[in-house]
């Protein structure tokens, strides 16, 4: 059995998020202030919070309608995160949405208050908006950054 691990400071991971605000919507990008999709936001969140990414992420279909038998960006983001149920996911929590019935996880956002969210959405890039219920029943997943 391995130690459980630390989580980062949820007031870090919010500011660190929140300092992406603005940047454009780029797909597969991840640099602040340049562009980003919403994974690429993740990305840059946690090199900033946590450290150097492990791997590199591969090219990925911008398909939300995407389904198949694997949730591939869960078991990415379990291998290096700490999972929690989503209906515990508190601010500073990574949370993963499916967008369509019976389609995959494919959209990230962080929760940056008990009803809010940022999120890199396209045409609009970096926002923080409300988690309306329709945004709220999409969580399927939710993670917690690890401490660096």
């Amino acid at each position: 059995m391995t130690a459980p691990r630390a989580v980062a400071d949820p007031a870090l991971v919010i500011a660190v998020a929140r300092s992406w605000l603005a940047t454009p919507y780029h797909d597969q990008a991840s640099l602040r202030g340049v562009g980003c999709d919403c994974l690429g936001l993740a990305r840059g969140v946690w090199r900033e919070v946590v450290g150097p990414e492990p791997f590199q992420i591969p090219p990925y279909s911008r398909d939300w309608g995407e389904t198949g038998p694997r949730e591939v960006l869960a078991e990415g983001a379990r291998a290096m995160m700490i999972e929690v149920a989503p209906a515990e996911a508190q601010p500073g929590a990574l949370v993963l949405f499916r967008m369509m019935h019976r389609a995959i996880a494919k959209h990230v956002g962080i929760l940056t208050g008990p009803d809010t969210f940022l999120h890199a959405y396209e045409r609009l890039g970096v926002i923080e908006e409300p988690l309306t219920p329709t945004w709220r029943r999409r969580i399927a997943f939710a993670f917690l950054f690890p401490q660096g």
